[in-house]
This record gives C-alpha cells, sequence and structure tokens, in this order.
C-alpha cells in the first residue's frame, strides 16, 4: 500500500502516502485557495519539513506566507496573532502544518476571519459554537505526528490564559478541506514524541470505543486504530525510519479523530487539566491516565475491553469476559512500558499538591460527562492518585 498514492474522503478528503505533500499544489487550486498561510509552530519552522512544504509551493509558484510562533497547547493569543497575519499578507486560505497544535489554531483562524472574537465566545460547553456562520476560508491539514488526528477534526482544543482552562471550538464548517497524510514528514520525529502522541492516538480510540453510544462504524474504526497502534507503535518509537510502521500510525490518528465523533472520557478530562495547569504534553498526559481510567471503567465495559484485547493478539477464546479485559489493560501497561513512557505523574514531574487544582479542572472538562462509568469529582481525584503512584483507600 506504500508503493502509491491514495485518496478516500471521510468526510474530509484525504490524500496519503510517501510523497503526498507533492500534490499540494493541486489541492489549493482545487479549493479555490490563491495565497495560503501557513500556520506552524517554532519547532517545524527551522526544519527540512517546513523547507518541504515551501519547495513544493515555490516549484508551484504559489505565494504564500508563514506563521510560525504556534505553542505546545495553544493559547487564545496564538489564534488572534495567526489571524493578524492572515489579514496582513491578505491570505484567503490556511494550511495547518504541524502537531495537533498548528493543526488546531489553522482551524479557528478561519472561524475569526469571518466571525467577531473572542474565540472563546464560540466555546461548545457554552453552545456559543452554533453561532459559527459560514462560509469560512478553505483548511489544507498536513500533520508531522501520529496522535491528534485534528487534520481530519471539526474541532479546535484552546487554552484560555484568563481561565487557566481548555474549550473545545467545534463546528461542521471547520473540517478541513483536505488532509495531506504523508509518512516522510514523520520519520524525523523523536522518539519520545513518536511514543506520546501514539499513546494520544490509542487513548482516543479506546475511549471512543468504549463510550455507551450506539455508533456502528466509530466503533469499527476505533478497533482497526486500535489494531494499528497494537502492531505499529512500538515499530515506529524503536525504527523511526520504519516508513510502514509511520504510515500505519498516521492511519490510527486519523482513525481516532473519525471515532471519537461519539466522544470521549475521563483519561481526556485528567489529561486536559494536566496540559492547562502543568504544560504537559497531552499524549503523554493520556497515556499516564488512560491505565487507571480503564481500570475504573473495566466491570462496565469488560464486554468491549474484551475486544480490545483481541486487537493486541490475544486469544480470549477459553477466557471470561473479565478475564480478557484484564488482558487488555495489561497489554496497555505492556506497551506503554516497552515504548519508554515515564511511570506515573510523579515521575513526569507533576507536584502532588497540585491535584486538587488538576481535580478542579478535570471536574469542569466535559469528556467525563460521556466516560462509559460515570465519574464524581471524587473518583476524579482517586484516578489522579492512582495515576500520581499512591495507593488509594
Amino acid at each position: 500500500m506504500f508503493d502509491k498514492i491514495s485518496r478516500f474522503s471521510f468526510p474530509t478528503q484525504i490524500t496519503f502516502g510517501p510523497g503526498a505533500r507533492k500534490l499540494l499544489p493541486e489541492h489549493l487550486s482545487t479549493l479555490g485557495i490563491d495565497k495560503p498561510l501557513i500556520v506552524t509552530d517554532p519547532g517545524i519552522k527551522n526544519t527540512d519539513i517546513l523547507t518541504a512544504i515551501e519547495v513544493v509551493l515555490k516549484k508551484s509558484g504559489v505565494p504564500f506566507a508563514v506563521f510560525s510562533e504556534v505553542q505546545a497547547n495553544p493559547y487564545e493569543e496564538d489564534v488572534v496573532s495567526a489571524l493578524k497575519a492572515f489579514t496582513s499578507s491578505s491570505c484567503d486560505g490556511v494550511i495547518g502544518l504541524g502537531g495537533g497544535s498548528p493543526l488546531d489554531v489553522a482551524k479557528v483562524v478561519p472561524v475569526l476571519a469571518v466571525n467577531d472574537g473572542p474565540l472563546s465566545r464560540y466555546d461548545v460547553s457554552t453552545g456559543g459554537n452554533l453561532q459559527i456562520k459560514g462560509p469560512l476560508p478553505s483548511v489544507i491539514t498536513i500533520p508531522t505526528t501520529s496522535g491528534t488526528g485534528s487534520e481530519v477534526g471539526r474541532c479546535s482544543v484552546i487554552t484560555s490564559a484568563s481561565q487557566g482552562s481548555k474549550f473545545m471550538v467545534c463546528n461542521p464548517l471547520m473540517m478541513p478541506g483536505q488532509a495531506i497524510l504523508d509518512p516522510e514528514l514523520v520519520v524525523g520525529l523523536p522518539s519520545a514524541l513518536t511514543a506520546y502522541t501514539g499513546m494520544d492516538a490509542l487513548t482516543h480510540n479506546i475511549e471512543a470505543f468504549t463510550v455507551e453510544d450506539f455508533h456502528p462504524m466509530c466503533d469499527a474504526i476505533a478497533l482497526k486504530g486500535i489494531e494499528f497502534v497494537a502492531q505499529y507503535l512500538e515499530r515506529a518509537v524503536k525504527n523511526p525510519g520504519d516508513i510502514e510502521a509511520r504510515g500505519y500510525m498516521m492511519m490510527a490518528a486519523m482513525m481516532g479523530a473519525v471515532a471519537f465523533q461519539k466522544d470521549l472520557g475521563a483519561a481526556h478530562s485528567l489529561a486536559h487539566a494536566l496540559s492547562s495547569v502543568c504544560g504537559m504534553q497531552h499524549g503523554l498526559a493520556n497515556a499516564l491516565c488512560l491505565v487507571p481510567v480503564m481500570k475504573f471503567n473495566m466491570e462496565i465495559s469488560a464486554h468491549k475491553y474484551a475486544e480490545i484485547a483481541r486487537c493486541f493478539g490475544i486469544d480470549t477464546s477459553v477466557m471470561t469476559e473479565m478475564e480478557a479485559a484484564g488482558e487488555a489493560v495489561e497489554a496497555v501497561e505492556d506497551l506503554i512500558d516497552r515504548i519508554a513512557i515515564p511511570a506515573c505523574l510523579a515521575d513526569a514531574g507533576v507536584a502532588e499538591s497540585e491535584l486538587p487544582l488538576l481535580c478542579d479542572k478535570a471536574f469542569e472538562d466535559s469528556c467525563h460527562q460521556t466516560n462509559p462509568r460515570p465519574c464524581t469529582k471524587g473518583d476524579l481525584m482517586m484516578l489522579y492518585r492512582q495515576a500520581y503512584g499512591k495507593k488509594t483507600r
């Protein structure tokens, strides 16, 4: 499958394969973009990745501008600054290049290009997202990590500095017109970041699958995404130049984002707070919270965890559902250990004194409301303590 470019839609138009970036000018023309703003981050700015995109555009005579100041866990201020670059350069479309942070900013720049600010007025938790009016300038996304799946999503997660928490802006109008998935752009991703983003993809797929909504299409996609992570994440971490592993991890990330239109669960509420309060990389935060949440949900979600065990190649034919569910949790724990994720929140630099504030922020986050097992604020604190490395009563 990696000897040619593949095209499909779900519903975003997707171009996948080594060298897929070379088709960027064609996609710009199709979407009617004459001058795009490339939105990226400082880590990409001086790398061969940005150069590779610039070379493609210059070769085709496409004018463009670059905004490269997106922070990790992007803030509203990043969006405002990117919008200024968009308007001052007379751009008419956006290319999001990078991990989830640049892609999320790229998707909301068009929102503010057409709608009045501030961006927080369009927070999905208040229903403000329904006030977004279109049409919006078109967006092309080019991921350089394999975790968030933001390249095919209709949502952006942004941090409010004033509130010290994250909020989501979601609207079908925000869905990118084209996603370009080129495994050659992720071969240079460091092993640790490969591990973190891969665990983000796994968490998306697992939590989406276990949400108790009827959506068999998303369930099937999530299971295949879990299978891809089980087969290819360790390979991608330990052999960065493995194009096949890189390609399948890009698929797993994208599939997780498609699947989580069902919603997510408590691991994401815990992780969102860790990112906004502690600045922790989102995938790492998910990795540290996923196993405690899986154990918390096991009794209710045993039948689904049994299916997850099979995605890891475990023969569950002679097991009870609970036994198979336990095997699934152990398989996830084992994968985390093999790819050298920190063992607990304490090892990742979180101070125990921060747990109460983290718990407050996690309880405010809406993701735990669709967790298969209802969560009280006390439950979230218990989960934090388990992830921290402390035993609970």
